[in-house]
């Protein structure tokens, strides 16, 4: 291979492996540009199916060459550019010495000549996304006595790039704190996507069986806009 890194996706979401760069990024580098790839999916797909093709292709990318901290700095920026947040994307590509030619991700060299291509499931929704059921469709959550095992502060790193901390009880399941983190940013529980260390958290799992160490940080993508938030109760 001649620096160009091979991971192409086929319609049917597969690594191909690429053969065709020639490790030198052709034309002037381009800034990022705002507008997201449109495309369809060759399947309605739900939110889950959609997070689930995006974790394979970020957890076997960086195997077909290319520079680990760069597929890292995509990774960022990628997730920055889909919550429109162009300037932070931005400053991260500059902050790597990633070239775009075309002023987008489907497309990156780095400055060794290295060639990343994304795809654009990671970069935006299809147009034929729908409707995930949520665990409280099906499971009734009772509310959580305000006694109920002991107090503690969560870290919530949210898309919005801003960092949160949330008193949250022990014995509390993620969609109870889902719906704090809604008083406090006025953002549904249904429109929340909990992950720690890169595992999806469900509407049922309990804080206490979780194991979160002390000043870890737990990752909030939110899929709506912020709303007029209230002050969170302790």
């Amino acid at each position: 291979m001649d620096g160009c890194v091979g991971a192409q996706h086929d319609s049917s979401g597969s690594l191909n492996e690429n053969s065709e760069g020639t490790g030198v990024a052709l034309g002037h580098n381009q800034p990022l540009k705002k507008e997201k790839p449109k495309w369809k999916s060759d399947y309605p797909m739900t939110d889950g199916q959609l997070h689930s093709k995006r974790d394979e292709f970020w957890d076997t990318a960086p195997a077909f060459e290319g520079r680990k901290e760069i597929w890292g700095a995509l990774k960022a920026a990628a997730l920055a550019f889909e919550s429109n947040d162009h300037e932070l994307a931005r400053a991260i590509i500059d902050g790597a010495n990633i070239t775009l030619p075309h002023g987008a991700l489907t497309e990156c060299y780095d400055e060794l000549g290295n060639r990343y291509q994304l795809p654009v499931y990671c970069l935006a929704l299809p147009i034929n996304m729908i409707e995930e059921k949520s665990d409280t469709e099906t499971l009734e959550i009772p509310e959580l006595p305000p006694t109920s095992g002991y107090e503690c502060q969560l870290r919530l790193c949210r898309s919005t790039g801003k960092d949160l901390k949330l008193v949250v009880r022990s014995t509390g399941t993620v969609y109870h704190m889902k719906k704090r983190l809604h008083a406090a940013e006025g953002v549904e529980p249904s429109s929340q996507r909990w992950f720690f260390s890169g595992r999806p958290l469900t509407d049922k799992m309990k804080l206490e069986e979780l194991t979160i160490p002390k000043d870890y940080v737990v990752q909030v993508i939110m899929s709506q806009p912020l709303q007029n938030p209230t002050p969170v109760e302790n």
